[in-house]
């Protein structure tokens, strides 16, 4: 009779403080209604650059370290405790770890955010990978089933790695998806990373809008270049305040220093009953001009990660061929291979230093 494993050992690639990883073997237990999935492919994202790089507040990293890095990945399920998810299936691993099912509790008897029947972003008693809790950069991870959703067969790993950036664009534009879907809508986005242009690119082949009426305006001309199905402009040659131009729905994707000018300019851009929806993080507190809100009755929506209903409607959208070519403009030519600790600190270290367009995906090889 052969015995069913209660743990599993895990090569854990662990930040200490930043700049210092160490190796580790960690041993997680596995319950019912779990998977074990050894991830074989990961990106790195400006969080896990900040947190490598001491970016965060001290407090922040004394609260949140040491934990393994890296949320965006998939891999393969080698252990099962679930009937819906099989071993040897390819799955994209969702972050997002909502409290009532790490603890095997329904919603109700979760949290008081949970019972109000708010979205699982904001569960009171959820963890996030590689943000207080290890995230991907480990051999085992240990996850509820739920949590592990299935990538087609005919999906390429270097497109299904991308729907963790996707699935939290689709959720900051679910906030407005009933506006989206008016034909007459004009949408602008601020922003000309990674974030910006993958929720562009969702805006033009999820939500259908072109160029007519889908504007972004970046700073660098090399960057904002990428946009082709959007029409682009840089923002300091833009004169925002101009009443011949405007727009209904204006998501800011900029973040850090560039926060402020850019909601500032959104806010300057925005139609009276216009929606403003924040992506981008910033450190620190940022003033924005509330006046202008309150005179144009804008609607502010803050809008952070996602959760596993929106990862079941990304993978259906990336069926979509013509938005997996768009898609592709972001992954790097070749991947980076990691193998042990040294390596995972060289590509930590070298995406802190060039902050390139494109991500930098790495491939395990455990």
């Amino acid at each position: 009779m052969t015995q069913t494993r209660n743990a599993v050992q895990s090569k854990t690639f662990r930040l200490l403080q930043p700049g210092e990883l160490q190796e580790t073997t960690i041993e997680r237990e596995i319950k019912d209604e779990e998977v074990v999935i050894e991830p074989t492919i990961a990106s790195i994202c400006h969080a896990d650059i900040r947190y490598y790089a001491g970016i965060r507040k001290p407090e922040a990293l004394a609260k949140k370290l040491p934990m393994a890095l890296l949320h965006e990945g998939i891999g393969t399920v080698i252990e099962s405790r679930s009937s819906e998810i099989k071993v040897g299936r390819r799955v994209v691993i969702v972050p997002n770890l909502p409290g009532y099912l790490l603890e095997g509790k329904t919603k109700k008897e979760c949290c008081p955010t949970c019972r109000k029947g708010v979205v699982d972003n904001y569960c009171e008693n959820g963890h996030f990978m590689g943000s207080g809790y290890d995230g991907i950069a480990q051999s085992r991870v240990v996850v509820p089933a739920a949590c592990a959703v299935p990538i087609p067969e005919d999906m390429p790993d270097e497109i299904a790695v991308l729907s963790e950036l996707c699935t939290v664009s689709y959720h900051a534009l679910s906030h407005v998806h009933k506006k989206l879907q008016s034909p007459n809508t004009t949408v602008a986005i601020f922003g000309d990373g990674p974030v910006g242009y993958l929720t562009a690119a969702m805006v033009r082949y999820v939500y259908g809008i072109d160029a007519s009426r889908l504007t972004v305006f970046g700073a660098m001309p090399e960057k904002l270049n990428q946009f082709k199905f959007a029409d682009r402009h840089l923002v300091h040659n833009f004169d925002f305040s101009s009443p011949e131009v405007g727009a209904d729905i204006v998501i800011e994707c900029t973040g850090g220093k560039f926060s402020e000018s850019a909601i500032n300019q959104a806010i300057d851009l925005l139609n009276r009953g216009g929606s403003l929806i924040l992506m981008g993080v910033t450190e620190e507190r940022v003033p924005i001009n509330t006046r202008d809100i309150l005179e144009k009755g804008i609607t502010l929506h803050g809008s952070s990660r996602s959760s596993v209903s929106d990862y079941h409607a990304v993978i259906k959208a990336l069926e979509n061929t013509e938005y997996q070519e768009a898609l592709g403009l972001v992954l790097p030519e070749e991947y980076t291979p990691v193998s042990k600790v040294e390596d995972f600190n060289e590509a930590m270290k070298a995406a802190s230093a060039h902050r390139g367009w494109k991500k930098t995906v790495l491939n395990f090889e455990w």
